[in-house]
């Protein structure tokens, strides 16, 4: 089965597929048609019905709510043209950055959703501001793969960083003051009110302290 997709949708997607989403096949297709499902907390409940009425064309039913973890969530029909995107972005049912990243990584609307599913505002009062996504699934090559793509298609300066958790480096995008205002101005339209804590409050930083 096949359902054109538009400009918008897939945009979604791709910004999913990068955070958290996932695209799954279907063993008793052949893996020929592969479905979308996200899920969310409760707190992001707003997010998942904004998502779901923006695909809602490929979906059979509603948002569903599991009480027992108190989560909200959908899926899509089983579609070929998602099995596409899948075969880029898994390889042996994992997760990975595909190396033309650059050709499916190219709208703004993608770099906010992935920012709202797995990015993160670093905010100091009166001084400091910068942004982060948690890249710790994928591998050092491929968060370069991601920064490459941020600076071409976006003109945004990133870095990757290694933090320390528990013990263990993972790797993390990191956009700062090279890169800060760039990325806030494309997509701060975007971002939903239940993510408001990932926008700096601007009126807490002084004038001079704004521009990188």
């Amino acid at each position: 089965m096949n359902i054109p997709l538009t400009e918008k949708q897939k945009a979604i997607i791709i910004g999913n597929v990068l955070g958290d989403g996932g695209i799954y096949c279907s063993k008793n297709l052949n893996g020929k048609n592969s479905y979308f499902y996200i899920k969310q907390c409760n707190k992001y409940k707003e997010y998942i019905y904004w998502l779901f009425g923006e695909l809602k064309t490929i979906c059979p039913s509603g948002v569903k709510h599991k009480k027992a973890y108190n989560q909200w969530y959908f899926y899509s029909r089983y579609l070929e043209n998602l099995t596409e995107i899948r075969k880029a972005f898994y390889v042996d049912n994992r997760k990975i950055v595909p190396k033309n990243i650059k050709e499916w990584l190219t709208s703004p609307l993608s770099l906010a959703v992935w920012y709202m599913d797995d990015g993160g505002l670093d905010f100091r009062p009166k001084y400091h501001y910068s942004f982060d996504f948690s890249t710790n699934a994928f591998s050092v090559e491929e968060c370069y793969l991601l920064i490459d793509a941020l600076k071409e298609n976006f003109g945004i300066d990133a870095t990757v960083q290694n933090p320390l958790c528990r013990g263990k480096r993972y790797p993390e995008i990191y956009i700062g003051v090279a890169g800060r205002n760039r990325f806030l101005s494309l997509v701060k339209s975007y971002i939903l009110p239940c993510f408001s804590h990932k926008i700096p409050p601007f009126e807490s930083l002084t004038p001079q302290r704004l521009s990188p």
